[in-house]
């Protein structure tokens, strides 16, 4: 499940392409050693994958570096703000000099724009986006507001990443894995039990249920649940009732209620999201 990129790029978040240098009010772009560049140490990105670096620096070795990385003044150094995979590719390639602009900011702005530019990747899961977009919150005091401003987001976007956190770690490692997608989370983050989300989870993996499906299912067991809450209030059922309801669950991990009527008499339902579901249960059945 590939994620796309969240909106605007680091210029249009902080600033534009004017790069304003002490007294210099608009800098030109410059060359700069290789080996007068290093990493950001707060740069949330720690892992490139060697291939794709190989691939770039092949490009680089044919073309130059087309993009210039951003960099800020650190004494006799540059500090990477945006760029780092280039200026590895770069090394690969054997250049000695790339292109790069350079910015005076603070290290309070650095961190949040080393942070904005690694949840605009790409290749980035739900989580790890969510993942980012908390540690703006948190490290760089942002808002949700003010994080949706600077992403180019609605703020009900950014909510909506934020709450995939509040998931069981099941649910989250699912995601990451691309198991389910960004569609089918926000679909169990309604959902308020976390022993049903990742009773929901298993049912959708398992049915291989669609985004709509699993909407479908959500909003069927929350109807279920507000139409049964008015007769719980008002008659309690024995305890064999809820006994008999856990050990269903447990053999056919489907939702499964009773409704006893005012005779005495009753009805056992067992929900079902496909026919492939009705073939497991004959299976089950003949195993007896």
């Amino acid at each position: 499940m590939k994620q796309k990129g969240l909106g605007r790029g680091l210029d249009a978040l902080f600033g534009s392409d004017k790069i304003e240098v002490k007294s210099k009010p608009m800098a030109e772009m410059t060359e700069i050693k290789l080996s007068e560049i290093i990493p950001n140490p707060t740069q949330p990105r720690t892992e490139f994958d060697e291939e794709s670096l190989e691939e770039l620096a092949e490009s680089i070795r044919q073309l130059g570096l087309i993009q210039p990385i951003t960099v800020k003044r650190d004494g006799e150094k540059y500090i990477i703000i945006s760029g780092e995979r280039r200026w590895r590719a770069s090394q690969k390639a054997g250049l000695e000099a790339i292109p790069a602009y350079i910015r005076e900011v603070d290290d309070t702005t650095l961190h949040a724009m080393a942070l904005v530019e690694n949840i605009q990747r790409e290749d980035l899961n739900a989580i790890e986006i969510s993942l980012g977009m908390q540690r703006l919150v948190d490290e760089c005091g942002l808002t949700q507001e003010a994080l949706a401003e600077r992403l180019g987001k609605k703020r009900s976007t950014v909510a909506n990443y934020l709450r995939l956190l509040n998931l069981p770690e099941e649910i989250q490692f699912a995601i990451k894995g691309e198991i389910i997608s960004m569609g089918h989370a926000k679909a169990l983050v309604a959902v308020e039990s976390k022993a049903k989300q990742l009773s929901l989870l298993k049912r959708c993996i398992k049915s291989n249920l669609s985004v709509r499906q699993l909407e479908e299912l959500v909003r069927n067991t929350s109807e279920k649940k507000a139409k049964v809450a008015a007769p719980i209030a008002d008659e309690e059922y024995p305890e064999s009732y809820t006994r008999l309801v856990e050990q269903l669950e447990k053999f056919f991990s489907q939702d499964i209620s009773i409704k006893r009527g005012k005779n005495g008499g009753g009805k056992i339902i067992i929900d079902f999201s496909s026919d492939a579901d009705i073939e497991k249960f004959v299976k089950r059945f003949n195993k007896f």
